[in-house]
């Protein structure tokens, strides 16, 4: 048998159009060949068990070998094997018909996956890297003889009788020039573990070379040897193809290791999806410690098709909210050279989307539920989660309503609910609107927290990067509800009681008490206003508008509100016109005295606001000190 042809694709060259379109993406080829021998190595097995094929299975491990020398790479496997005329059907007809349509379609590909996806080339990515490529090939049917292809980048082939004497596939690549980096043994194993680290079928991984020196024969001639180093680089049975009923805690644990071996922490808790209809899934998410930086926690969950990774670029099948989990998800129905614009359009993508939501929901709901107490220890971890979730999917923001909790500076916790039950007689000012009191910084908003629980008020803690929008959603989807940040007003301001109390200075003395204030002050960004206040509160307080100072918080965290984010820092001064000290300072012996006092007083604001710095601070301790003597 010797037979030459040229390869039916209706074109001159496509081979030239593989190698630049693909060259950024060539190292896929060593998954697309790895992946034909699973897939025949998987055929025999299942050919096997039937008891359509009964002879010994043997060895079924995939070898991947490689030649420095001869400057080859080898993928062998005993599958199910080619015969001349399969070689020809499957090899020598790409699957498309018609130059015009590959080259008009390949222009619009975004990736080398999608056009390789697109057209069937996954055997011919291997001229990505080869200049020539020959299989060597003997088919497990009774009777079959041996095939040798070859092809060396032309659409010219060749098949003559070749040398395999038992069941399976040999594909050799002749390693081109440019490609050289793929006969070193650490970057083909990096590329092995990356994409086959969990392929059903052992890989075996080996280094062959047959020119090592060893030693000398007896007459002192020089000997050489062939090396292979032994080693599986795969686990065929990882934790998510296994029943859920198998596993332990301590197998999810070792598993998210093994995904992750540089992780210094532990998940808190995982979800192992097992769906079979209406489409395939298979997986397990686990929920990590978040940092409070959580972008940069992103793109850890890894997308499988049976078993052979693809891409840890999950964003069309993951709800955007859940891409802070980390773990694998496998699905049969997501082809393996998956585009961006199939994962977008593909109404299986969709639905695994919306399961995925609906797990994590049930999943959460669940351990509320069952250990409340518990649920509560995880809050700081898996709040950001759920918040996110409920800004960004409206089906699991009704579920996350159950179990969403808000803490308190007492750290007590309650859900959304429970609040709101907790605050609604003691925090409802004159226009029947309840007021959530919050703070974002208890440490430096500390004395305006204390004003408010010293009225009898509670205050909610909300100080994670996403809780300026959370703050937002609440306040839009509570009816009658109210929430403002304790330093945006005095406490009387923050929740207006009908019974005004009197101020107890005259018109002048107001008057007279905005303009030493003014002097004192000498900024532009602050503005002095004379209230009548308790005269157990604070003689001056600073706060910033409640509006303002949430559109900029917002902007500062990607919310849209850029223009805010540009706007200098604008503050009230409230002069609390029935506190004793501000009738002194009115009634000081003289100018001098009357501006010193009030500039203390205002100093004293600032320093409870944490915005007495640098020579401001120096000199007023130099003045605390001189007012004290």
């Amino acid at each position: 048998m010797n037979e030459k042809g040229n390869i039916a694709i209706h074109t001159e060259n496509i081979f030239p159009v593989i190698k630049k379109f693909l060259y950024s993406d060539n190292e896929i080829f060593l998954r697309e060949l790895v992946s034909n021998a699973v897939d025949a190595t998987q055929k025999i097995k299942r050919l096997s068990s039937l008891g359509k094929y009964q002879r010994e299975l043997g060895d079924v491990t995939i070898d991947v070998a490689f030649d420095e020398k001869a400057k080859t790479i080898t993928i062998s496997d005993n599958g199910l094997g080619m015969t001349a005329e399969e070689v020809k059907k499957y090899i020598n007809q790409i699957a498309f018909s018609g130059a015009t349509e590959f080259v008009e379609k390949f222009k619009e590909a975004k990736d080398a996956n999608e056009i390789i996806g697109r057209f069937g080339l996954g055997f011919y990515s291997a001229f990505m890297v080869a200049d020539k490529v020959e299989i060597q090939t003997l088919s497990y049917q009774e009777g079959a003889e041996s095939a040798l292809w070859s092809c060396d980048g032309s659409t010219s082939y060749e098949i003559s009788e070749g040398s395999r004497t038992t069941r399976g596939t040999d594909v050799i690549l002749y390693i081109n020039k440019d490609s050289e980096e793929f006969l070193d043994q650490g970057r083909l194993q990096e590329i092995l573990e990356k994409y086959g680290k969990f392929l059903p079928v052992p890989i075996r991984f080996g280094k062959r070379t047959t020119s090592e020196p060893d030693g000398e024969d007896s007459e002192g001639k020089p000997q050489y040897k062939s090396v292979e180093v032994d080693n599986i680089i795969n686990n065929t049975n990882p934790a998510w193809t296994r029943s859920p009923s198998e596993l332990k805690d301590e197998d999810y644990l070792a598993f998210y290791r093994e995904l992750y071996p540089y992780s210094l922490d532990e998940p808190l808790f995982w979800i192992h999806l097992n769906v079979d209809y209406p489409f395939n899934l298979t997986g397990i998410l686990y929920f990590p410690k978040v940092k409070s930086d959580f972008e940069l926690q992103k793109n850890k969950i890894k997308l499988f098709s049976r078993q052979v990774f693809i891409t840890d670029e999950v964003k069309d099948i993951v709800p955007e909210f859940l891409m802070l989990l980390h773990g694998v998800i496998d699905s049969p129905d997501i082809p393996l050279n998956v585009s961006r614009s199939f994962l977008q359009a593909d109404s299986n993508v969709k639905k695994i989307n919306a399961h995925i939501t609906k797990k994590v929901a049930d999943k959460l709901a669940e351990l509320f539920k069952t250990d409340r107490k518990g649920f509560e220890e995880k809050w700081k971890d898996i709040g950001l989660f759920v918040k996110y979730g409920m800004l960004s999917d409206e089906k699991f923001a009704e579920k996350a309503n159950d179990f969403c909790l808000v803490k308190n500076t007492e750290n007590e916790s309650y859900t959304i609910k429970e609040y709101g039950e907790k605050v609604k007689d003691i925090q409802k000012d004159k226009d029947g609107n309840v007021v959530y009191l919050y703070t974002n910084d208890v440490a430096h908003q500390d004395s305006y927290v204390a004003t408010a629980r010293d009225r009898g008020y509670d205050v909610l803690v909300f100080d994670s990067p996403i809780d300026s929008h959370f703050v937002a959603y609440l306040e839009q989807k509570t009816e009658k509800t109210q929430l403002k940040r304790v330093d945006a007003d005095v406490i009387d301001k923050l929740i207006q009681q009908a019974d005004t109390k009197a101020l107890q200075l005259t018109e002048e003395e107001s008057k007279k008490a905005v303009t030493l204030f003014e002097k004192a002050i000498s900024r532009d960004n602050m503005k002095v206003q004379v209230e009548a206040l308790s005269e157990n509160e604070l003689p001056v307080t600073v706060t910033i508008d409640e509006f303002m100072r949430r559109m900029k918080d917002m902007a500062q965290t990607g919310g849209g509100m850029s223009f805010y984010g540009t706007m200098p820092d604008n503050y009230t001064v409230t002069v609390n016109g029935n506190h004793p000290l501000v009738k002194r300072i009115l009634t000081g012996e003289n100018e001098e005295e009357q501006a010193q006092l009030a500039k203390q007083a205002f100093d004293l604001a600032l320093l409870s606001r944490g915005l007495l710095t640098g020579n401001e601070l120096t000199n007023f301790v130099k003045r605390s000190v001189s007012l004290i003597g």
